[in-house]
């Protein structure tokens, strides 16, 4: 099973490609938009358990 951070990694790098190849502006904003919000979670997974549902006892 795919964990949600390589899912989120995933869709980013797809976005970023779809983004590249967009006919049109509008397009390839949503795309690059959709994108970095991907990237922005896949980097909270890495900064915090949360993605594995794993919590750090303080």
């Amino acid at each position: 099973m795919e964990s949600n951070e390589r899912y989120y990694r995933r869709r980013a790098v797809e976005e970023r490609m779809a983004a590249q190849r967009a006919m049109t502006e509008a397009a390839r904003v949503w795309h690059a938009k959709l994108a970095h919000d991907f990237a922005e979670r896949a980097s909270a997974c890495t900064t915090a358990a949360v993605c594995t549902g794993t919590a750090i006892a303080g």
